[in-house]
């Protein structure tokens, strides 16, 4: 299946139906005054978070969507029935826009959250509405009022604690192969990945963490080269970015020192926030590298790209240094779940004071 994380959809919610003037005609009832009654209300649209769904594919091809109108008010007291509400599936992480203005409308974070996207225009009254001591007879109707219409950006940002960075066969999707249950596809060229990829890793009962693998970046990718910069988006709302770097490149040419100080210019290109994130540095390939060369290399590379993070030395190929790297993701994540649902302290002057 195609991967698809931005798309343009219009909606449009039913109209309400119009109001009925009607009045009773029943054999020994004189003056049986009004009977109309009021439209239904119009199908609302409706957008739910599916777990289930990691694409807005389907959205690509299907643009349109219209909730029913609002039946008429009908004679002999009877309201016009509801419009049917539709129910549009959506990713989790979904971010959901107005196209013309930009203005973020909402996001779909929790797996089975619900949201009226789009209200259906009230019904209107009918004649038994406006009857009145003074008006016996009312032959006032009122129309059914318009449901609301939109255009609107799906945009998608995977949600994940932890993101790849890399240059193209870093040794990524190998990394998430060896440590999650995703099996993206591997070769021995660059770009092989094309889309983003999941990945949950086990640390214990109970005890999780989502991997998120980006196309490998390349230099100028906040300009558009390359695939990376399409998504750079999905490593926004991760928790902890994971640089890994090839220490062994095939080509002699190639400096990892270079490759790496590439990356992260492109990542202080395209977003300030992402580029201040917390950034664990990790060289891989180390099975390529002879066993007395691994400490020199390692003290080299850190020391040309004058790294003072944490640095973990792994391949993932044989998966020789993954544990230890998963137990220090997996405690940095718990203290950022812990710092994020901290409970605020209120100020006791202003505790239980509904003006503040």
């Amino acid at each position: 299946m195609k991967f698809v994380d931005e798309a343009f959809i219009d909606i449009a919610a039913g109209d309400g139906g119009n109001g009925c003037v009607s009045f009773r005609h029943e054999k020994y009832k004189e003056f049986g005054g009004p009977n109309g009654g009021d439209g239904g209300r119009g199908g609302h649209v409706f957008a739910v978070a599916d777990p289930n769904l990691n694409t807005l594919v389907d959205y690509r091809y299907s643009r349109r969507h219209e909730a029913k109108r609002g039946e008429h008010g009908m004679g002999s007291d009877m309201f016009g029935a509801a419009g049917t509400d539709i129910t549009l599936k959506m990713p989790v992480g979904t971010i959901i826009t107005d196209a013309e203005t930009g203005e973020v409308l909402y996001e779909l974070l929790t797996p089975g959250e619900v949201i009226t996207i789009a209200k259906g225009g009230d019904g209107g009254f009918g004649n038994m509405r406006f009857k009145s001591a003074i008006n016996r007879a009312p032959r006032q109707k009122t129309p059914g009022w318009p449901g609301e219409k939109k255009n609107l950006k799906l945009e998608l940002k995977v949600l994940a604690d932890v993101g790849l960075l890399g240059m193209p066969n870093a040794g990524k999707s190998t990394f998430i192969t060896a440590v999650s249950n995703a099996r993206p596809k591997i070769a021995d060229y660059p770009f092989t990945t094309l889309h983003p990829n999941l990945g949950v890793v086990r640390v214990g009962p109970e005890q999780s963490f989502v991997v998120a693998d980006i196309p490998g970046l390349i230099e100028g990718a906040s300009e558009g080269a390359g695939l990376g910069h399409q998504f750079l988006r999905h490593l926004q709302r991760t928790r902890l970015l994971l640089h890994i770097v090839d220490l062994a490149p095939f080509d002699d040419a190639v400096d990892p020192v270079t490759q790496a100080k590439a990356i992260v210019n492109e990542l202080k290109k395209y977003d300030q926030q992402l580029y201040n994130k917390p950034r664990w540095l990790v060289l891989n390939k180390l099975d390529m590298v002879p066993t007395e060369e691994r400490e020199t290399r390692v003290k080299d590379f850190v020391k040309r790209f004058k790294w003072k993070g944490p640095v973990f030395e792994i391949s993932a190929l044989t998966r020789e240094g993954c544990e230890p790297l998963i137990h220090a993701i997996f405690r940095h994540v718990q203290s950022e779940q812990r710092v994020e649902n901290e409970p605020v302290e209120v100020d006791p002057r202003f505790a239980g004071d509904a003006s503040v």
